[in-house]
């Protein structure tokens, strides 16, 4: 039993992880999430013979997304363990006190600030790179989009500026921001987004300059990476040493004794930080010696000189009403629960998900129950537990349906799956999250054709599959309800533009099995075409790195289906013509197989112009230095990355040095 129940947590988890850093759609809050991360601690712990190094409990979250050039940060950037109980809190002061072998130890506090992770690198005082924690040992590289926040400081003023430092803190987004992007979304009748900190996370990953630009992020810096030489001993003179060089700094921190004076200061952060300019979900407490913090040292995944303090989420009891199934795009269905309305962190909540059916289970929830729910950072309620004193005794079990509610066909639960799912694939319900899922930013990027649009489209009867986007007219969109002629105009444009987007885009939005945007990127240049992919074989498809042989399955699968054929032929007779990647001959091209790092600020062309010029004449661009380095492309300010060249014997070349060998060839 223990080891399904770790297993099926694993799975929980990656899932979430993958939802809350790379989607940025967290569908639980952070106290569900911690929950299960403590029960298979527990378990793992319980079961030593069960854990494994690569267990979700062992490592940090990945941001990392594909289309992002990838950094190796000077200093690991590791998450911090967490507590919601006092008890666990003095526990870690404690035990860092019998650590360092001392009665009182000094820390400081700081607010724990809701946004998303960054680490600035600054060399002489200039900013060279901005970096998202990644995995923790490389982060993506968002520096084009950083230097659009106002706040963030191009250079250090001061004196005391090391000569190379990572300074970390967080980007966020201000509920005035949020409220007004919101408000414009529903104005046009577009999907709205979920909470701030979502929206600053994806936002810090778009590729258009021009809608970073347009909404505004804030920087707050407070962490400490790499820094040579270090010019402070303590985190407390750190904050004051950013304040003087001009740095965004926290609105207040506390320099503390023992647990009794960091409990204090935690209680008077919570009473304070509705006034604070970011938002703040709890308390981070340090040990203030930088010195004691290098004693103490750190475990795979987080510091031992620290630890985070979350405040409690709002919570709310009431009436669990009925409990209503949800179907998704892919045929997942989902219970939801149907609530009486209650107050909760502002809003008026109604709805709570409930996850799948061995969640009921596990929490024993039933119709008519009273509950307790939360919502904590303004994400989708979720049903925390039942008042089991208030149940009534006449109460039942819910049944999960054997039948779809969308389409009433049957259905199944796969096996090594927590879910049931319809595989029905003209469900209604799942036609619906086709349709979204195909005109979304990752896939064909279809502006306008949101949640709220498709809803329409579909209850009106206008569509009845993703190639029926391509024949609606302007006189059916503006009969469409807040729909003037500007946004019918911007739709069919929208559309007619999808019409040549990148291969990738259609392979992905076709919403093929296993199918994400790399793989579709992998398959697009390996096949050329879709009508090429869909004469694959078997053979030829696990070939392809990156393709095992479900994925490969999956994809036979989807183009034998006679329905999937059907719609495929539709896209092309409505002028669907996807660009194909350009074919690289790699007997021909001047860097094939050759491995490059870029580095520092090339005189005439941005690094990701230098890096489309490497990958288009076959080479490939790494972020970090090593022995299978050919080539490091260096600019002024090239800090550490040359150095390490220097000593691996690694060719170095400036842009004049790089231009000629193409040129040359």
């Amino acid at each position: 039993m223990s080891q399904q129940r770790i297993t099926s947590l694993r799975k929980q988890i990656a899932k979430h992880d993958e939802l809350y850093h790379r989607d940025a759609k967290p569908q639980i809050s952070d106290f569900e999430y911690d929950r299960l991360k403590r029960e298979l601690a527990d378990l793992e712990e319980a079961n030593p013979e069960l854990g494994f190094e690569e267990s979700p409990t062992n490592k940090v979250g990945d941001d990392r997304l594909e289309g992002f050039e990838s950094y190796t940060h000077a200093a690991p950037m590791k998450s911090l363990d967490n507590t919601y109980s006092e008890e666990e809190f003095i526990a870690f002061v404690e035990r860092v006190g019998k650590s360092l072998e001392q009665e009182s130890v000094s820390f400081v506090v700081e607010p724990k600030i809701d946004g998303v992770a960054v680490s600035l690198t600054y060399e002489h005082g200039k900013l060279v790179r901005a970096v998202t924690r990644g995995n923790g040992i490389q982060g993506d590289d968002i520096t084009a989009n950083a230097l659009l926040i106002e706040e963030l400081p191009r250079k250090l003023a001061g004196e005391g500026i090391p000569d190379v430092i990572e300074i970390r803190g967080e980007i966020f987004m201000r509920n005035e921001e949020f409220d007004r992007i919101n408000a414009e979304r529903e104005s046009k009748g577009l999907e709205v987004y979920a909470n701030p900190r979502n929206l600053a996370a994806g936002t810090v990953k778009m590729l258009d300059r021009s809608e970073v630009r347009r909404r505004k992020l804030n920087i707050v810096l407070y962490g400490l990476g790499h820094c040579e030489p270090l010019p402070f001993e303590c985190q407390s003179r750190y904050h004051e040493q950013l304040k003087e060089w001009g740095a965004p700094v926290v609105e207040r921190y506390w320099k503390v004794n023992g647990s009794e004076g960091a409990w204090k200061a935690i209680e008077q952060l919570d009473e304070m930080r509705e006034g604070f300019n970011y938002p703040t979900d709890g308390a981070v407490i340090k040990v203030d010696s930088l010195s004691e913090q290098d004693s103490l040292g750190s475990t795979a995944k987080s510091p031992r000189w620290a630890i985070a303090y979350k405040f409690a989420a709002e919570q709310a009891e009431t009436l669990l009403e009925a409990i209503s199934i949800q179907v998704g795009r892919t045929g997942v269905l989902t219970p939801v629960a149907e609530l009486r309305p209650v107050q909760l962190a502002g809003t008026t909540v109604s709805r709570a998900t409930l996850h799948n059916q061995e969640e009921m289970q596990r929490k024993d929830v039933r119709p008519g129950d009273w509950v307790v729910v939360e919502k904590a950072g303004e994400i989708i309620p979720a049903m925390v537990r039942v008042v089991t004193d208030k149940r009534n005794e006449t109460s039942k079990p819910f049944e999960f349906p054997q039948t779809c509610p969308s389409c009433s066909q049957p259905i199944s639960k796969i096996e090594g799956e927590v879910a049931h799912r319809c595989l029905n694939r003209a469900c209604p319900a799942q036609l619906q999250g086709s349709l979204e899922h195909f005109a979304s930013r990752q896939c064909m990027d279809i502006e306008g054709l949101g949640e709220a649009v498709v809803e329409q489209l579909l209850s009106r009867g206008l569509v009845a599959n993703i190639a029926d986007i391509y024949k609606l007219t302007y006189d059916e969109l503006i009969d469409l309800e807040k729909f003037a002629a500007k946004s019918a105009l911007n739709l069919i444009d929208g559309i007619d533009k999808s019409r040549s987007a990148e291969l990738w885009r259609l392979l992905h939005g076709l919403g093929i099995p296993q199918v994400g945007a790399t793989a579709a990127k992998d398959l697009a240049k390996a096949y050329g075409s879709v009508q090429a992919l869909r004469e694959a074989s078997l053979e030829s498809l696990v070939a392809i790195d990156g393709v095992g042989e479900k994925t490969a399955k999956g994809i036979m699968s989807y183009f034998s289906d006679e329905a999937n054929s059907e719609v495929i032929d539709l896209l092309f007779e409505r002028g669907m013509k996807p660009q194909a990647p350009e074919v690289i001959n790699m007997a021909e091209a001047v860097f094939a197989d050759k491995v490059f790092v870029i580095t520092g600020t090339l005189p005439t062309m941005k690094r990701d112009q230098a890096k489309s010029m490497i990958e288009e004449n076959g080479g490939k661009v790494s972020g970090s230095v090593s022995k299978k380095t050919d080539y490091l492309l260096a600019g002024e300010s090239a800090g550490s990355k040359l150095e390490k060249a220097n000593k691996l014997g690694v060719a170095v070349l400036d842009e004049a040095a790089f231009l000629e060998m193409l040129s040359s060839y």
